[in-house]
């Protein structure tokens, strides 16, 4: 038996592929896909182009509030891909997101507690009834940890590099592969130590280490365990 209305949780590392992954995933089963990143990446250029300071405690939480106030998000599907992709103030700034420039700076973003408060009230809200597949960082700890599934990406750190310095190239972003890694890692420590939200993997997540794993593979995993998951959960049903 199918789990009705699935709520699918995709957290890991940055550069393991959750989002090409997750939309992979939702695409194939029919559901919504959410890229939690992709929110704290628009707020952050919001940040950079209003030159509001990016670190917790540089502004009154009045003032940070106030700031907040004025970004509106939403997410469109393209018409050229079918992919979602996300608004800022009614501008698509799905590409200029991606940049090194918010890259460097979105998890100073993302640590801000009243960013980040304001941000998971959202993704909760976009729950609805179900059916959505959506990754990030606290995705399975905090903003769904009711979630159906939960899988946590990891890969070793020369590889997420390689890739994203491959990504970065196929853009046209002449950025040094020590400059990416460096990125990385600094992303890799803010990330895992910051106050709100920290990246975890939850208890009951099942880890997808795709050092080795193809795209294939790597979302055929996702989709075995899935399956796994609802014979269990139909046995469980079954009376005895």
């Amino acid at each position: 038996m199918p789990i009705k209305n699935p709520v699918i949780a995709i957290d890991g590392f940055s550069s393991c592929g959750k989002s090409t992954v997750a939309k992979a995933l939702a695409k194939k089963l029919g559901l919504r896909y959410i890229d939690s990143g992709a929110m704290y990446r628009a707020v952050t250029l919001y940040f950079l182009r209003n030159a509001i300071p990016i670190h917790a405690g540089q502004l009154s939480v009045e003032t940070l509030s106030q700031v907040l106030d004025r970004i509106h998000l939403d997410f469109h599907l393209s018409s050229d891909t079918g992919a979602s992709e996300v608004w800022l103030n009614g501008e698509n700034v799905e590409q200029e997101i991606r940049g090194m420039e918010v890259s460097s700076n979105v998890s100073f973003v993302s640590a801000v507690p009243e960013v980040r408060h304001r941000m998971v009230a959202q993704q909760q809200r976009m729950r609805g009834d179900g059916n959505l597949v959506m990754d990030g960082r606290d995705i399975g700890t905090t903003v769904f940890p009711d979630a159906d599934l939960k899988i946590f990406m990891t890969a070793d750190p020369e590889v997420r590099a390689k890739r994203r310095h491959k990504e970065l190239l196929s853009k046209g972003q002449q950025i040094p592969i020590e400059e990416v890694r460096s990125n990385l890692t600094i992303r890799d420590h803010e990330d895992q130590n910051r106050l709100e939200s920290p990246l975890r993997k939850a208890d009951d997540a099942i880890v997808l280490d795709n050092t080795h794993l193809d795209f294939e593979q790597q979302l055929n995993f996702v989709v075995n365990e899935l399956e796994r998951l609802s014979n269990l959960r139909s046995i469980e049903t079954k009376p005895q």
